[in-house]
């Protein structure tokens, strides 16, 4: 089904909030979540939508009395997407005494952020990222809402390969998540005793493409399998289509689907994109519905209804589940035994399970494509 964020048809009915059990926040009659993010730099929309979709969610809750009379606060630092700033916040944060880590934005910075919550022993909720170097090995105050970039470009790769297209070349974003996204293509193309047939690079923030697009580009690969922000991905495609490339272009969702549609316009075209989140756009799942219809009564043009501000908003909406299975009076321990109580439901037909050794919630993944006019296909 194909539709836009500016024709999608909001559906009215959909019931929001409700059935929030008696919490105490842990100060002030509030319940303090820090969340480190790209709020500025060439990654900022990631922040920014996450931020806003999970933001609306929680404003949802506390414009109807809070939970208990408790209201939900996310205090936001901007790292820029780069490590040592997120370390900075987070040891702020935490000497803050905020209740939990909460939609952190990345693998590299999130990667620099786990050892500190915990040590510090705060639940670490939802970030922004599918490494399997946050999964593996299982970490308890670790709780993830989107599947891994190894069931991501599993997925991308069973794709091209069905589709006849078995040289596949990679550009990757030089650190830690554009190696964990090369690492599943590996282990994917691996299963069927093949490998890239080319490997390129960008640096983290950069958009410095010439080198990857020459190299690449001498490989004639049928497709490339792109692991970076929006606006390197961006700038690759535009230059390797300048050049005469006619192979297909493939990206996981970490880019930013909205955000990449937005730098490529017309050029976006055939671009396909891997999501972790049911289509927005797509008004069959309630999920979808809700979230719209949230958006719609939040009468607020900021928040736009796209795959990351809905990941936030699935985000927000676990940590509620959690936190009405957390007692009377939450702590940080009975928030993770609440997430842990919340076993296999359905989140408005986006299935989640959550256990005591699994803090995986989602494996669920599909492919989208960009129609360079501003419309998502799924």
């Amino acid at each position: 089904m194909t539709l836009t964020r500016r024709k999608f048809s909001i559906s009215s009915g959909a019931a929001l909030l409700a059935g929030f059990p008696s919490v105490r926040a842990q100060s002030e009659g509030k319940i303090i979540l820090g969340q480190s993010a790209a709020f500025s730099g060439p990654a900022a929309q990631l922040g920014i939508q996450f931020h806003q979709g999970a933001k609306l969610y929680f404003d949802g809750i506390n414009a109807q009395g809070g939970i208990s009379r408790q209201q939900i606060e996310i205090r936001k630092l901007d790292d820029g997407y780069e490590p040592a700033r997120c370390v900075e916040n987070t040891q702020k944060l935490i000497a803050d005494n905020v209740f939990a880590l909460f939609g952190y934005i990345g693998t590299p910075t999130s990667i620099a952020a786990l050892p500190l919550a915990t040590k510090a022993k705060i639940p670490f909720i939802a970030p922004f990222s599918g490494a399997m170097a946050l999964r593996d090995p299982f970490n308890k105050y670790a709780f993830h809402v989107r599947a891994s970039y190894n069931d991501e470009t599993a997925l991308i790769v069973k794709q091209l390969l069905n589709l006849g297209l078995k040289k596949i070349a990679v550009f990757y974003q030089n650190d830690a998540y554009g190696k964990a996204g090369l690492d599943g293509v590996n282990l994917a193309l691996g299963l069927q005793s093949l490998k890239p047939v080319a490997l390129a690079t960008v640096e983290r923030n950069s958009v410095d493409v010439a080198p990857a697009v020459k190299t690449l580009m001498a490989a004639s690969p049928d497709a490339v399998v792109q692991i970076g922000a929006y606006k390197a991905c961006a700038a690759f495609i535009r230059q390797a289509r300048k050049a005469g490339y006619g192979g297909t272009f493939y990206n996981v969702s970490f880019v930013g689907t909205q955000a990449l549609a937005d730098e490529l316009g017309k050029d976006g075209a055939g671009v396909v994109v891997s999501q972790v989140m049911p289509s927005p756009y797509n008004a069959s799942r309630a999920i979808a519905r809700e979230f719209a219809s949230a958006v719609a009564a939040a009468n607020n043009k900021e928040v736009q209804v796209n795959f990351s501000s809905m990941e936030g908003y699935v985000a927000a909406r676990l940590f509620a589940e959690g936190l009405k299975r957390a007692g009377a009076n939450p702590t940080r321990e009975s928030l993770m035994v609440g997430l842990e109580g919340i076993g296999s439901q359905s989140l408005g037909g986006f299935s989640v399970s959550l256990s005591s050794n699994d803090h995986v919630a989602s494996s669920f993944v599909e492919l989208s494509m960009l129609t360079g006019d501003g419309r998502v296909r799924t």
